[in-house]
């Protein structure tokens, strides 16, 4: 049970040192906005205690004035004084409060967008790998929730922990000038609540911690089901899904449960802790009192101060667990950060222009996941030319296309465009060379116009409207609500799958790239589409060294070079004519397909 226990602290232990690191180098930019911030919580809290201090004279004088020491005029012109300096006092710390607020919230909505575009741009330069092992529900939970906790976090520094720091300083002076036994109080009873906060807090973090992890895992679990809503519909199974979520919510619940379970300590604690500490603080200035040794407006000073400080210590109290909190929604994202790009750009790397467009693999082996795919894989793809790549599924056909975008680096061997290793060059840069019309067509939820000119954002509304014309597009659009300005929704959800493949192809013509990769362009779009768009796609290939991947062989029939790949092997090369004629996978192909069946 005690390792059982330490591998669970560990699992959900928190680094206070990097986080707070993090932290500062987004915080640190504001530093001005900082300092301001600190000398107004100084001033306000000299100034609360000012107008305490204010009141013991009010008393004070009151005390002589009844026992006739000061006449009535000497203490209307003490009131009257008093009640100018507290009229300054309202309109001072009314105007500090205002700035206050002002550096705060601006402080706060820039640090917030600091984070989050942070994060954003890391988790975006994350290698593809990263995001097929990470689920994206989870990560966006984790990156929306920072916001809120770098606000959090903030809001405890200048909300909670500097003005209890300056308020004990403040008080802890001037109680000390009057009453040390009374100011030796304040710091017992301010110490043991602050350190049993503490305490508290710190034994809460895992479970908090773990309550985070459980929600990020229902939100992903919640994604997963809207991502998918239309197979639930089509196969009815939604009463499954229902009973699928139960225990996940239901986990979610519990440690949310056990996390919030902490609190009826804590506030049990320091509710005994103050009862204590108020007893004492009555006790030795009321025997002070008796014995002649201070003053009434001496001991509502006292009083009015630490009733005073009461109020920052709950405030603190509210702070250590945000603070607690926060540290824990940074963990589960910060963890991120320390994460690196598993496709690195060697120092000095430059950007790649292709001119020619010859590709060659040469010598490559890979593994995936300990899983070999290649070994001393060899092909050349001729500037120019039009190269098609089929076989079996699973044989490595797209394998091939990851690795020529870097998507994986090679384990051994390289590949080379135009003679120059891939790897030597950005990797951003060297996939903005290629135009591309992947096999599963994911559209941003945004107009088709803006999807399009996507792969070319520079590009002009004409040249945007004739890749539609040339992806047959325009025709569709026309019967839109709002024609090319139309919302396709998320992920296209509004668009069939053909429309969404001819938006794709727009995109890649759009490009207008040296090297075009073609995987199962077409495999959405019924027969007639098929064969009117594989004229435009034909001319489209004219000048340009195309890759194309594709079940369907009708696709490749033109091709100037066929490769079939089967176990990451080459098993035959040819064009149409010549393969058909040959015993193997591609005439077995062929001979089903011709027949109406497809593989």
């Amino acid at each position: 049970m005690a390792n059982k226990n330490t591998r669970k602290e560990e699992e959900f232990s928190i680094d206070y040192k990097y986080n707070l690191k993090l932290y500062w180098s987004i915080l640190r930019r504001y530093k001005p906005l900082i300092v301001s911030i600190l000398a107004i919580i100084l001033v306000l809290e000299s100034a609360h205690t000012f107008d305490r201090y204010l009141f013991k004279i009010i008393v004070d004088k009151g005390t002589t004035f009844i026992a006739g020491t000061i006449t009535r005029e000497a203490y209307l012109h003490v009131l009257l004084l008093i009640g100018a300096v507290f009229l300054v006092s309202i309109v001072t710390k009314a105007s500090l409060r205002w700035f206050y607020f002002h550096c705060v919230n601006k402080m706060e909505v820039n640090i917030m967008l600091d984070i989050k575009t942070k994060f954003l741009h890391h988790l975006v330069g994350l290698s593809y790998n990263f995001h097929t092992t990470h689920k994206t529900g989870s990560l966006i939970s984790k990156l929306i929730r920072s916001g809120s906790a770098v606000e959090r976090m903030t809001d405890t520094f200048v909300f909670n922990f500097f003005p209890l720091a300056f308020q004990l300083v403040v008080i802890t002076a001037s109680i000390v000038y009057f009453d040390v036994t009374s100011a030796a109080i304040i710091i017992l009873i301010a110490a043991s609540f602050i350190g049993y906060s503490i305490l508290m807090a710190k034994k809460m973090q895992s479970a908090n911690v773990e309550a985070n992890e459980a929600e990020d895992s229902e939100k992903a679990h919640i994604s997963d089901i809207f991502t998918n809503i239309e197979s639930i519909k089509y196969f009815g199974k939604e009463k499954a899904i229902q009973e699928k979520y139960k225990p996940i919510g239901e986990q979610t619940r519990d440690l949310l449960l056990h996390y919030w379970s902490y609190f009826r300590w804590q506030s049990a604690g320091l509710n005994l802790i103050l009862g204590i500490g108020t007893l004492l603080i009555v006790y030795f200035p009321l025997v002070k009192i008796l014995n002649g040794e201070m003053s009434i407006g001496t001991l509502v000073f006292i009083y009015t101060v630490y009733g005073g400080l009461l109020n920052n210590l709950f405030s603190f109290d509210h702070g250590i667990r945000g603070f607690y909190r926060s540290m824990a929604d940074f963990e589960s994202l910060f963890k991120y950060y320390k994460i690196e790009n598993d496709i690195k750009d060697k120092p000095g790397s430059g950007d790649l222009q292709v001119k020619r467009g010859e590709i060659e693999f040469k010598d490559v082996s890979f593994s995936y996941k300990n899983r070999p795919i290649f070994n001393k894989f060899n092909l050349v793809i001729p500037k120019n030319k039009k190269v098609a790549l089929i076989g079996p599924s699973g044989g490595g056909k797209t394998s091939l296309i990851r690795l020529l975008y870097r998507l994986y680096d090679v384990d051994e061997g390289k590949i080379t465009i135009d003679g120059k290793n891939i790897d030597s060059f950005r990797q951003e840069s060297l996939r903005s060379e290629f135009s591309v019309v992947p096999q599963e067509c994911v559209l941003f939820d945004d107009t088709v116009y803006n999807n399009i000119a996507f792969s070319r954002p520079g590009a002009t509304r004409k040249e945007v409207m004739q890749a539609m014309r040339f992806a047959q597009l325009d025709r569709i659009v026309k019967k839109f609500p709002k024609q090319e300005n139309t919302i396709v929704g998320e992920r296209g959800v509004k668009l069939s799958g053909g429309e969404k493949q001819r938006v794709s192809i727009a995109r890649a013509i759009l490009a207008d790239k040296k090297v075009l990769v073609l995987d199962e362009a077409t495999s959405s779009l019924d027969s007639e589409t098929e064969s009117e768009i594989q004229k435009d796609l034909y001319r489209l290939m004219q000048g340009r060294t195309s890759i194309i991947i594709a079940h369907r062989l009708s696709t490749v029939m033109h091709a100037d070079m066929i490769v079939v790949i089967d176990k990451g092997k080459i098993t035959q090369t040819g064009n149409h004519k010549d393969l058909i004629r040959k015993e193997g996978i591609y005439k077995k192909l062929w001979n089903l397909q011709k027949g109406g069946y497809l593989e």
